[in-house]
């Protein structure tokens, strides 16, 4: 499993959006995104976006955890 790469917010959000996620809304530094699946399950989970400052490693691995994808997806979509 190759390792996790370091990235920040705007980054993981821009990701996301080609994957299907849509930003809800924003409310400080933190944005909401949400995608609705074929089976009409709905995934919605915040993403921080501090200003120059990349993910911690345990907050990244839950938010992959939560969109359904792997370190191998995320990097094909950086």
């Amino acid at each position: 499993m190759p390792r996790l790469p370091q990235v920040t917010g705007p980054d993981l959000v821009r990701a996301l959006r080609k994957v299907g996620f849509v930003v809800t809304r924003q409310r400080g530094s933190h944005v909401q995104v949400r995608r609705e699946a074929a089976d009409s399950t709905v995934t919605t989970f915040p993403i921080p976006v501090h200003a120059g400052k990349s993910l911690k490693k345990g907050t990244l691995r839950g938010i992959l955890r939560k969109a359904g994808l792997t370190v191998e997806d995320l990097i094909d979509l950086l």
